[in-house]
């Protein structure tokens, strides 16, 4: 992570791949490459056919890594290569649901308090989830969060919710010490900074709990921006909250919502 080969990428390009050296340190960090095999990147791929767009990743990252390990006289050819994309499924090949009412208040109740925490950071900050993880209690000021955007490196200000001040009081609290300002706010049970995948795995455990599988940390986003635009925000108003460069995606979700309130007032006129 340190040469070339990672420094010139391009920032999303590491953003997505930060995920999966998430994923290879934690199955593979410690093991000698040399004993890497094809059938063991393609068993890995397969293993993550369930989030095709990561599977696919993970031979595309090997395959770096691998080079790497050429180059510095580790391993002479490189098992990754060659390895064919898995196709999304056609069942699978659909957007991301913004969360229902029914499906936040089910998971506000019921939800473990780390879960919690993640999923205000999600609705409240209104960012990717990605950046979740960027927060360090130093970024917090008691009302404001403060960030650069991994994927744009846009510099916010983020006015926090109130159940997001509640969540991030509680959380402070459970430290039973004012916290150095550099402590990511997501860590995990034994205080090491929380990776995307240990956020995704513990989500989607949760998830699983409660029966609300269908909706994503992603779609937590589409439901900050509908929730923007339930208040009445304009979409520049909502780009300042979510530092989207271009309003597409905001006209589309803040969109439906705007019609779904729209088509709320016309049926009180009608009646």
């Amino acid at each position: 992570m340190t040469s070339d080969r990672w420094t010139g990428l391009k920032p999303r390009t590491r953003q997505d791949y930060d995920k999966v050296m998430d994923y290879l340190r934690e199955k593979i960090g410690t093991r000698d490459v040399k004993a890497l095999t094809r059938a063991d990147v393609i068993g890995a791929q397969k293993a993550n056919a369930h989030r095709t767009r990561f599977a696919n990743y993970i031979p595309q990252m090997l395959v770096v890594l691998c080079e790497h390990a050429i180059d510095l006289g580790w391993i002479q050819n490189n098992p990754a290569k060659g390895v064919r994309a898995l196709k999304t499924p056609v069942e699978r090949q659909r957007e991301h649901l913004p969360w229902p009412d029914w499906a936040v208040e089910k998971f506000r109740t019921e939800a473990s308090e780390l879960c919690r925490l993640i999923f205000e950071i999600g609705v409240g900050s209104v960012q990717r989830p990605s950046d979740w993880l960027r927060f360090t209690w130093g970024d917090y000021d008691g009302d404001m969060l403060r960030l650069r955007q991994g994927k744009t490196d846009k510099p916010l200000i983020l006015p926090c919710t109130s159940a997001l001040k509640a969540a991030l009081e509680q959380a402070k609290l459970a430290l039973g010490a004012t916290p150095i300002a550099a402590r990511p706010i997501l860590t995990q049970p034994n205080g090491n900074p929380m990776t995307y995948f240990y956020m995704a795995k513990v989500m989607r455990k949760e998830r699983l709990r409660l029966g609300l599988e269908a909706y994503d940390l992603h779609a937590l986003r589409y439901r900050s921006i509908k929730e923007l635009a339930w208040a009445g925000c304009d979409d520049d108003e909502i780009a300042a909250y979510s530092g989207h460069a271009t309003k597409a995606m905001i006209a589309k979700y803040a969109g439906e919502a705007r019609q779904e309130m729209r088509a709320r007032q016309a049926r009180e006129k009608r009646q």
